[in-house]
């Protein structure tokens, strides 16, 4: 099989470009002729634009965000609860979609249809789009002849999971950015700024304060050795990702994220939000617990959390109770425990889970309104020792050396 690009016409008139494989141009025009598109120019993708494409994607560029899988299960919501045949209704969809990666699926997704398959097993041939979370409700929405009530179980957890990524993300943005010019300046400085003032501070001999030298120093070291030190910080960055990719270096990391002070409770708030949420729809829809948890696990956002999931997976699994199995796994506070337990004694886990998460999402966002202000004393400091470490290297030596010329006169 090759890959090619091409562009086409949908029945709508509207210019629809993609990717597509197959064994020659005419197995691409018979399929985007099947799938309601008028093919218009169909060319084989050169070797180098493939690698590229697969380099990017696997550094996740191009991947459907969940902001378009919300979009999507909007509208597949909309199109379930109007009847409109599934075929029909979703080649629309696909032909309407920005994201190529997500539009290349779809239209993959339709053709399996057209064979035969299921919905969700056809959503399954891409796990790096839809989880399997979002696959599982699917498939039960199909088995139960309530397709409709998953999509809209779909877009009211991603509507929410959404709505917390976001507000944690603009809250983290401002003291990013206060960090980041922080290191910039420190930076021009060291580079620009300290070598036009060495000549002068060199008159002093070894009356140099101590400050300066090290400022001095710095500044040569940097400017000596700066493309060593680029190159080491990139290779770092580089090793760093890539532990990170590891299963173990994944695990670490985020059990590492967990322990930051301020931002590592609200992490792990978000996660178990998250979590907690999950279960209640998985529950609701009719999953059974194990399958749930263990779907969970795998969709945490969180590989430590993750792991602590399954570990109560395996309780129950052994006959334990959620009460009690969340008791052992150590990371449910004493309130939400006793939730858990109130919830299976009276048959109402489900809506109580609910409740848990909504407890969790209210911590969230009362963390997040006084973040700004936990962070603000730290940032005040780290300002304030780099002023004054700056102010000391260069006016020191310039009151030493108006001393000494107020001395000699």
């Amino acid at each position: 099989m090759s890959a090619f690009r091409y562009r086409g016409r949908s029945s709508r008139g509207d210019l629809i470009t993609g990717r597509l494989d197959a064994e020659d141009a005419d197995g691409v025009a018979t399929r985007l002729i099947t799938l309601g598109i008028t093919p218009l120019h169909i060319e084989v993708e050169p070797a180098g634009r493939i690698k590229l494409d697969q380099f990017m994607r696997r550094l996740g560029a191009g991947r459907p965000k969940n902001a378009d899988l919300l979009l999507f299960s909007r509208q597949m919501y909309s199109i379930t609860k109007s009847g409109l045949p599934l075929l029909r209704g979703l080649r629309g969809v696909a032909q309407s979609t920005h994201n190529a990666d997500l539009r290349d699926a779809l239209y993959d997704v339709l053709q399996n249809l057209e064979s035969g398959r299921d919905l969700a097993t056809s959503l399954a041939r891409h796990p790096e789009i839809f989880a399997p979370l979002f696959v599982s409700l699917v498939r039960i929405g199909e088995s139960t002849g309530t397709l409709e009530n998953a999509f809209l179980r779909l877009c009211e957890y991603m509507a929410e999971d959404q709505d917390v990524q976001d507000r944690v993300k603009a809250a983290m943005r401002y003291p990013l950015i206060v960090v980041v010019m922080i290191a910039l300046a420190g930076a021009v400085i060291t580079v620009f700024v300290i070598p036009r003032f060495a000549p002068l501070f060199k008159v002093l001999g070894n009356d140099i304060p101590w400050p300066t030298l090290a400022i001095m120093g710095i500044s040569a070291f940097v400017r000596t050795h700066g493309a060593a030190i680029l190159a080491a910080t990139v290779a770092a960055i580089v090793a760093a990702r890539h532990y990170v990719g590891t299963p173990s270096g994944r695990f670490r990391w985020d059990r590492a994220k967990l322990r930051i002070p301020v931002i590592g409770a609200l992490l792990h708030q978000s996660v178990l939000s998250r979590v907690t949420r999950s279960l209640s729809l998985s529950l609701d829809a009719g999953l059974p617990m194990i399958q749930a948890l263990t779907l969970l696990s795998r969709s945490a956002g969180n590989e430590y959390l993750g792991e602590r999931v399954l570990r109560l997976r395996d309780a129950v699994e052994r006959g334990e109770s959620l009460s009690r199995a969340a008791t052992t796994s150590g990371i449910f506070p004493p309130l939400v425990l006793q939730m858990m337990h109130v919830g299976e004694e009276t048959g109402e886990l489900t809506r109580l889970l609910g409740e848990i998460s909504g407890f969790y999402q209210r911590e969230v966002d009362y963390r997040l309104r006084n973040l700004t202000a936990l962070i603000e004393p730290l940032l005040i400091v780290v300002v304030g020792a780099m002023v004054l470490i700056l102010a000391l290297g260069v006016f020191l030596p310039m009151w030493n050396m108006i001393a000494k010329v107020g001395h000699t006169g």
